[in-house]
């Protein structure tokens, strides 16, 4: 594991070994013509983190009730939250098999919520961790100071990590993620073993703004009756990924409205989805969901009424 980043050239010669060149050269050609576009793109037709004039109306406002400072502080409050996942089919093996989720970090732009995660980490008992996206603070522009937050954080993290691309987040990242150890889910699934037994994790790349999403080939391999667990970025793909058969999916995206009011109602909620499913736990048909609302903050780095967090999933095999 390095936190020196990669050459330009080396990214891309590791991209077109992971993808291949044609994946890589469409992937790379829609970022550059959509990732600024404020309007039109993707899932969601308003995209507030590429309009920076919403950006410094927000911080003005906020400055002019003098709640600025109380919402960077609380930005950097971040707590630590427990979910239970009960699953009948379960493996004995996996039975309080735990996941470390963290989403959101926006690392570049979150300075004290990174600092609060780096310093819980270390002390949690946990068997994986995923990230489910947007390390990035902008959705374009420079990746450097955000994959070297990231690989400060990296330092409290053990074991096996594995991530999907957000909407924030370039392709390109990638080689550098997974210089870092970090194994990054193109559309892809892996065997999660424990002894003979396995479950299986998947991942898709960011169904949300550039709808790289390909839920039919990460589940393609998946083996008939295999507990299996995706993870996305956003959970507005939580119908496909039910019909696809999935048990778990663990995402992020929404930062749970990030200004909400008492009682952690959003103001605004951007993400095509039930609002239950906005944050915490959900259920949908017969799968399991968790919609994180992020350790980081995004657009601007202030939180009011719904703290920032990392999660730890306990898998708990259900009686049948």
């Amino acid at each position: 594991m390095s936190g020196r980043l990669l050459d330009p050239d080396e990214v891309r010669r590791r991209l077109e070994s992971r993808l291949g060149p044609l994946h890589t050269r469409l992937r790379l050609g829609i970022e550059r013509e959509h990732e600024a576009q404020a309007f039109g793109q993707g899932l969601s037709f308003l995209h507030l983190e590429n309009l920076p004039l919403m950006q410094a109306m927000i911080e003005i406002a906020l400055r002019m009730t003098g709640t600025y400072g109380r919402g960077r502080a609380n930005a950097g409050k971040v707590q630590l939250r427990r979910n239970t996942v009960h699953l009948p089919n379960l493996p004995s093996a996996f039975d309080g098999f735990t996941i470390l989720h963290l989403s959101d970090l926006h690392a570049d732009m979150s300075g004290p919520a990174m600092l609060r995660v780096a310093e819980l980490a270390p002390d949690l008992d946990y068997d994986l961790c995923v990230l489910t996206g947007d390390y990035r603070g902008h959705t374009y522009g420079d990746c450097e100071p955000c994959l070297k937050v990231v690989a400060h954080l990296r330092k409290a993290l053990r074991g096996d990590i594995y991530g999907v691309l957000g909407n924030h987040d370039s392709i390109a990242m990638v080689p550098d993620l997974e210089a870092l150890g970090i194994r990054m889910l193109l559309n892809e699934c892996v065997a999660i073993r424990s002894g003979s037994a396995s479950i299986c994790l998947a991942g898709v790349d960011d169904a949300h703004f550039y709808r790289a999403d390909n839920i039919e080939k990460a589940a393609a391999e998946i083996p008939h009756g295999c507990v299996s667990v995706l993870l996305s970025h956003t959970p507005e793909i939580y119908r496909q990924a039910a019909h696809a058969g999935f048990d778990l999916m663990l995402s992020g995206h929404t930062h749970g409205g990030q200004i909400c009011l008492p009682g952690g109602v959003p103001i605004l909620l951007e993400a095509s989805l039930p609002r239950a499913f906005g944050a915490g736990a959900w259920r949908h048909a017969s799968m399991a969901g968790y919609t994180s609302v992020g350790a980081g903050s995004s657009v601007v780095p202030v939180r009011f009424n719904n703290r920032p967090e990392i999660t730890l999933h306990q898998l708990v095999r259900a009686a049948l």
